[in-house]
């Protein structure tokens, strides 16, 4: 069963699912025990990335189905701790301001960047690293699944800054509240068309190859691969369609403790052009 690639695909829809849920609800909770708390959390989670980075290595020369699937957890393990690292404010940024109403331009650019330089550093560190050790490597699951996850965010994160027509902040914890004032409420902008080809582009070269390939551990891959691009290419179009993507976690997190007031200002805090 394991080595069917619906059966992969199924699998990476709901580790999609769970992971994010889960990083949500600790960061959720680590908002009901104060700024101390967000940091403990990420400490705390350190196995996370020690057993990502561990897997990794293990898996790079296994060709099986069982290690495409480890090498793809990997990856997540890796990504999900550096996001909770984000979200809980630990690795953001120097820019922990909100932005001003007459910032144009690159002055706008740069304090959008500033709230995520540290984390966008660091991913990019990671990468690097996975490109070195990888080279040669025969499993490339984990390294492709990590290199999805860091195009999409970075046309995502652009998407977000030049303006799109839904934004969620419902999911935004208190270290992040800053970040509205960098997004823009727009009809749309000039890069969303190439970031949602793009994608199209990559999920078709994925089913491309899924379908010409017959060794289990390259079907279980490329199924993994073109699942994980194909929730990227969906997370863009939710950027544009009046879809009530929240729902998919709001019933498993802790109420949250901010006011409504503060919520409310975290909307109004986006500009719309």
């Amino acid at each position: 069963m394991i080595e069917s690639a619906w059966f992969a695909a199924l699998a990476a829809l709901f580790i999609w699912w769970f992971s994010t849920g889960a990083i949500l609800v600790v960061v959720r909770r680590a908002e009901h025990r104060g700024r101390l708390a967000h940091l403990r959390a990420t400490i705390v989670a350190l196995p996370l990335l020690g057993g990502g980075v561990l897997l990794y290595e293990l898996t790079r020369y296994m060709e099986t189905a069982g290690a495409s699937y480890l090498a793809f957890l990997a990856a997540l393990a890796i990504w999900g701790w550096v996001e909770l690292a984000f979200l809980t404010g630990v690795i953001t940024g120097p820019n922990t301001t909100h932005c001003h109403e007459e910032a144009r331009g690159w002055e706008r650019f740069m304090r959008a960047y500033g709230t995520i330089a540290y984390h966008e550093t660091l991913l990019v560190m990671i990468l690097f690293v996975m490109l070195v050790t990888t080279y040669d490597s025969p499993n490339t699951v984990g390294l492709w699944t990590f290199i999805v996850l860091f195009f999409a965010r970075i046309s995502a994160k652009l998407n977000l800054f030049l303006g799109v027509p839904k934004i969620n902040v419902e999911f935004l914890p208190t270290p992040l509240a800053h970040l509205p004032s960098h997004f823009r409420i727009s009809r749309l902008n000039w890069l969303f068309p190439f970031s949602v080809s793009f994608l199209t582009f990559a999920v078709y070269c994925w089913l491309e190859r899924l379908v010409s390939v017959s060794a289990p551990h390259e079907v279980v891959g490329f199924a993994l691969l073109s699942a994980i691009t194909a929730l990227a290419l969906l997370e863009h179009w939710l950027m544009v369609l009046p879809l009530p993507d929240e729902k998919l976690w709001r019933w498993m997190l802790p109420a949250r403790k901010v006011s409504s007031e503060k919520s409310e200002r975290r909307r109004e805090d986006l500009r719309e052009i």
